[in-house]
């Protein structure tokens, strides 16, 4: 399981918690806040990953459940975190979903990275049995959940935000409301449509470069400290320079990702050429077996 590296947690009321989903994401995120001092219960399908979570932080009170509904029976606040739409609706509703376990009063937090639409199903579901809801997706990929310095984008009213910040802060540098239910799953888009943009123009970049005999490492060094810098390029270049994508944040989700955003891009009328073209890029490294490289992998195209 994902190692934790050392984070100095705020001080925070100890909250009894739920946890849905034991992902590369989840694990960790669930791990900080028992490390903070919330009594977590987790629930994960693979229940193997559920053992090792409670083996790990059982000290700090940890323990897990057959069910999200039991996970989520004695829990304040309940946090998902799972693959998609059809993921979140089958951990949250039905007999076994844990809003059947949840005692009027609760929030329910989602941290999966989904459409808007299925944010403001859950929430007209969770407001009409007396609970609360916030769509939260989160940005800074496996090393931010590891390390506590996850980006948090919330969609919700402000008293419930109020609620859940100081608690998620346990696995972040910034958790922000962002508007009505919803809004945190679009602003997340918005996150992905840059993302994509600049993945393929530094990997036209990197590819221009090196097919014109420049020391790469020299010239990322060298522009990175001007107005082409990003995250993505410190990073992900020099890994990008030497043809390594076996880590990181997969071709596979991205693809999840862009398909909301183009989808949602539809609903609204924004045009998208440049986000449409890099998602058909990512099909093509499918197509070839990248689908667990990383999204930096685009510029395998170009070689």
């Amino acid at each position: 399981m994902p190692s934790l590296n050392a984070k100095t947690y705020a001080t925070c009321p100890s909250h009894r918690v739920a946890f849905i989903g034991l992902g590369v994401m989840g694990y960790p995120m669930a791990g900080h806040l028992a490390r903070a001092g919330h009594r977590v219960t987790v629930y994960n399908r693979n229940a193997a990953k559920a053992t090792a979570f409670v083996a790990e932080f059982g000290a700090q009170g940890a323990a897990s459940a057959p069910s999200p509904r039991e996970a989520a029976s004695q829990a304040d606040i309940v946090f998902c975190c799972v693959g998609n739409d059809d993921d979140l609706r089958a951990v949250v509703l039905g007999e076994r979903g844990a809003l059947a376990g949840m005692a009027p009063g609760t929030v329910l937090v989602d941290h999966t990275t989904a459409s808007a639409d299925v944010a403001r199903e859950l929430a007209a579901i969770t407001q009409a049995r007396h609970c609360h809801f916030l769509d939260a997706p989160v940005s800074g990929g496996q090393a931010g959940a590891q390390n506590g310095l996850l980006t948090v984008m919330c969609g919700g009213d402000a008293d419930t935000f109020a609620r859940v910040q100081p608690v998620a802060m346990a696995f972040a540098r910034a958790v922000t409301l962002m508007g009505p239910n919803g809004a945190g799953q679009l602003t997340k888009m918005v996150n992905q449509i840059c993302i994509a943009g600049l993945l393929q123009g530094l990997s036209e970049a990197i590819a221009f470069g090196q097919n014109a005999g420049l020391d790469m490492p020299r010239v990322l060094e060298v522009i990175g400290k001007g107005a082409a810098q990003s995250w993505q390029m410190d990073n992900r270049g020099l890994t990008m320079v030497e043809d390594r994508f076996d880590f990181g944040f997969a071709v596979d989700w991205m693809r999840k990702d862009l398909g909301l955003v183009l989808e949602e891009a539809r609903r609204n009328g924004s045009r998208l050429p440049v986000t449409a073209l890099v998602d058909q890029f990512y099909a093509d490294l499918q197509q070839i077996g990248g689908g667990r490289w990383d999204t930096s992998s685009l510029i395998r195209r170009l070689r």
